[in-house]
């Protein structure tokens, strides 16, 4: 069997019998049909490609059990699982699965763990295991990039380094490959001596110590102890000896590997002198077995420099010649750490991810593309792929197989390689096909190509320089955009989820074009993570979202009379508030011959807004058995949930809503769904959790109740760029009416973001600041309709086009709401539309 899997060498996962997977897991087969060859593992049903070879681990989290998404896969082809044997009813599954394998284990996270460190151990190839609390997937990438003459590599996907990405990283490994470079992230003490037995990398390297995912963690210190044990057996290990933590844990560490330390230290191995910054590279003084020499970096900022200076010193270690890896160093490049998401021309949504060209990031940015539903045509365009380690035939009908299960309906390849495969291998690519030997040609021609209303995945190779396709495709933007990180939306959606019992549903609030980030791109997120409902302000927002591809349960929270046949026409749900809209709306639905149609009742308890009033429900108890609806959901809103000080009546509201509710649960002797948490509530009143939640501000990173009970990650950065610097002598005055007085020779920077942009003019005059080069610049004179103008004196390095941020990140939204005397809803929802959006994901 072990001969067998290393000589495979052109296939891109080895293939396992489930009989002997079944066996390296220490499982039992409820019940087998075959000994099936595996080659993928499946962790999340919605990443579904292979559905022959796939074995599905239904891993259970702490509100969702992978063993609800079975059925679903076994309807889609699906034949091997793997499950826990908790609360198994053995019967009762092989009357469900009736043709399906299915091990059963111990736990299923830890079987993953242990076929794919089994896998590993197959394989005596060098493997780089890279651990830190930042600039992981960037040293990968970048070695990758300084290694790949040398080595047929492979490498993690993007930046899969937790306890499940790991494993699913390994199982890339094939015969091929002459060298590993794999990274590792931990949030809790003891995660990292199972990734340790997946990886047993030979080559460590560890960035750095900081603050990230130190919630799980006592110390910087007892983080650094756990991140180094990645490497109990490996025989180097590259740190630099600058970082006080990090060069502490490493001389604690008593078992360790051979130390290649680098820093400014007369005992680091790589010593560090002189540093000269140029325009945009940074030379670096250096003195390594005897040798002083320069490394020219083509970068300048701090984070990049330290990152070459980890690569460099294992490049040292591994014997490169100091000419070779300052050769290579010229030819490093930014990192495309995220994969982005924006409007195109002719109604087009574009998606680049055009910086690596293989198959595990092509499935990744398929899954992006397929998950995308406001166009229902999908185009991929597509490089030659250079570093897969397969023989080219296999490799190109893998990726006319894949392309063709995530029903692509317009591939445009680009490059000699795939344009030759598809001449010769005829019909290989379904749908409408395009082939262009270069970008150049493909540009000449983009023309007669008529791109139009369509969802357009740019995938290319780092050579290729697919930067001009983007350009020539997406729309022209203002140079103001709000960038919104979806990886951040998904792991605030998370942090509210451990805090709810599975039954309790989440509507996600996305009216407001969801709290200015955006409408159908943020309901395709949420619709992806399995929200359970959408709630929107007014019928046409819900009728767009539905235009968009949206499907699930739409709540609409305003209703009027003249959007009834919109809400039937688009199955929106309208919130009954009035006897005068439930007389209107019941009227119009028999008129329509319509019955039990999905509706929310709302209750007043204090809020004072909208809603039956507590005089009201006697008859409202009445009046709705005859109505031609079906009550969805009874809810209410709380006027105060944030604030402490208003507990005494927040608890008052909760008790005239469960009031209300038992009044007219005789008016609707079925199921309905209570609700009347917010996101301040899910926090302080879990208590109100009840049936349903609805979660608002908080999905958008904004901890409402201030209470830091979740870590939240701010999801939407307003930034802007520098349009010009002027430099002003003492007493000249900047702006309109000349309220901006210079005090001192001052240097000014016109920023182009305004008021018409969203930027309020309560923020002029040294009330507001915005961020630039690492320091806070406060504005000088009055914010204009299309520009704003701020004191940059004493801020090195700014030069006009430089990015500038309005807020996010550095500058909290929190904090610029606080200045402008209003709150991040405000700031938020205030943004123009003219503002672009751009979405994406690390």
């Amino acid at each position: 069997m072990l001969g067998k899997i290393n000589d495979q060498r052109h296939s891109i996962y080895m293939k396992y019998g489930i009989v002997h997977i079944a066996e390296i897991m220490q499982g039992t087969f409820l019940q087998r049909r075959g000994d099936y060859p595996i080659e993928h593992l499946l962790l999340d049903s919605r990443r579904l490609i292979f559905p022959d070879t796939s074995l599905f681990f239904s891993i259970k989290g702490p509100r969702r059990d992978g063993r609800q998404f079975m059925e679903d896969l076994y309807k889609r082809g699906v034949r091997n699982f793997v499950v826990g044997d908790g609360g198994l009813e053995p019967d009762e599954e092989k009357a469900r699965f009736p043709d399906a394998t299915i091990v059963v284990v111990k736990d299923t996270l830890a079987a993953l763990q242990a076929l794919t460190a089994f896998h590993r151990q197959q394989f005596s190839l060098p493997v780089i295991g890279i651990t830190g609390s930042n600039g992981k997937t960037i040293v990968k990438e970048w070695l990758n990039q300084l290694l790949e003459d040398d080595y047929e590599i492979v490498r993690s996907p993007k930046s899969y380094n937790s306890q499940t990405g790991v494993p699913l990283s390994v199982w890339q490994l094939n015969g091929s490959h002459e060298l590993a470079i794999f990274e590792a992230g931990i949030s809790r003490p003891g995660e990292m001596e199972k990734l340790e037995a997946i990886l047993h990398p030979t080559i460590g390297v560890f960035t750095n110590i900081g603050e990230a995912h130190s919630e799980g963690f006592a110390s910087r210190a007892e983080k650094a102890k756990e991140k180094l044990q990645l490497f109990n057996g490996s025989e180097a290990l590259i740190y630099c000896m600058d970082q006080p933590e990090a060069a502490a844990a490493v001389e604690q560490w008593i078992e360790g590997p051979r130390l290649f330390g680098w820093g400014h230290g007369a005992d680091a191995v790589l010593r560090i002198g002189a540093t000269v910054t140029r325009e945009e590279w940074t030379e670096i003084g250096a003195y390594y077995n005897g040798q002083s020499f320069v490394l020219r970096v083509p970068f300048t900022d701090e984070a990049s420099i330290e990152n070459a200076l980890h690569c460099s010193s294992l490049l040292l270690y591994l014997g490169l010649t100091v000419e070779r890896i300052t050769e290579r160093l010229a030819r490093l490049t930014p990192i495309a750490m995220r994969l982005e998401l924006k409007s195109g021309i002719n109604h087009c949504s574009i998606i680049n991810d055009s910086y690596s060209a293989d198959l595990s990031s092509l499935s990744i940015a398929l899954d992006f593309l397929f998950q995308q539903q406001q166009h229902k045509r999908r185009t991929v365009i597509l490089s030659d792929f250079l570093e897969s380690g397969m023989e080219e035939e296999a490799l190109y009908r893998e990726i006319a197989r894949v392309l063709s299960l995530k029903k692509v309906d317009r591939l445009v390849g680009i490059g000699g390689r795939i344009s030759a495969y598809a001449a010769t291998m005829t019909g290989i690519f379904r749908g409408e096909t395009s082939f262009y030997p270069s970008v150049e040609s493909f540009t000449n021609d983009i023309h007669q190509l008529h791109f139009r209303d369509e969802t357009i995945l740019l995938k290319g190779a780092r050579v290729f320089r697919f930067e001009e396709i983007d350009r020539l495709l997406s729309e022209q933007i203002h140079q103001t955009v709000m960038e919104i990180n979806l990886n951040a939306m998904a792991a605030n959606l998370r942090a509210y989820r451990e805090l709810l019992l599975p039954t309790t549903k989440i509507m996600a609030m996305v009216k407001a074009f969801a709290y200015g980030s955006g409408s159908y791109e943020i309901a395709n997120v949420l619709q992806f993570h399995g929200v359970d409902y959408l709630g929107v302000a007014y019928a046409d927002e819900g009728v767009a979202l539905r235009k968009s591809g949206i499907h699930m349960p739409i709540m609409v929270m305003n209703t009027e009379n003249s959007s009834f046949d919109l809400l039937v026409e688009y199955n929106l749900e309208p919130v009954i508030y009035s006897f005068t809209l439930l007389h209107s709306f019941d009227r119009w639905l028999k008129g329509e011959g319509i019955l039990q149609f999905p509706v929310h009742i709302e209750l007043e308890t204090g809020m004072n807004r909208l809603g039956f009033a507590a005089q009201e429900w006697d008859e409202l108890a009445k009046v709705l058995p005859g109505a031609a609806f079906k009550i969805q959901s009874i809810f209410s809103h709380l006027a105060a949930s944030e604030e402490g000080s208003q507990d005494d009546y927040t608890h008052e509201q909760a008790a005239a809503y469960f009031a209300g509710v038992k009044k007219l649960r005789s008016a609707a002797p079925y199921p309905f769904l209570q609700h009347i948490a917010n996101s301040a509530a899910i926090i302080r009143h879990p208590q109100l959790r009840l049936d349903m939640v609805r979660l608002g501000i908080g999905l958008y990173g904004v901890d409402s109740a201030v209470s830091h009970a979740v870590q939240l990650q701010e999801v939407s950065t307003l930034k802007s760029t520098i349009a010009q610097i002027k430099r002003l002598h003492e007493g000249e005055t900047v702006g309109y009416n000349r309220r901006g007085v210079a005090l001192k020779n001052t240097v000014i920077a016109t920023v182009r973001i305004g008021y018409a942009d969203g930027y309020p003019r309560r923020l002029g005059n040294g009330t507001g600041k915005m961020w630039v080069k690492g320091r806070l610049a406060p504005v000088i004179g009055s914010v204009c309709m299309d520009m704003t103008m701020i004191d940059i004196t004493g801020i090195p390095g700014v030069e006009e086009g430089d990015e500038v941020i309005i807020f996010g990140g550095a500058l909290p939204v929190e904090q610029v709401a606080h200045w402008a005397g209003t709150i991040p809803y405000e700031m938020m929802t205030g943004v123009s539309q003219r503002v672009k959006r751009v979405y994406f994901e690390e």
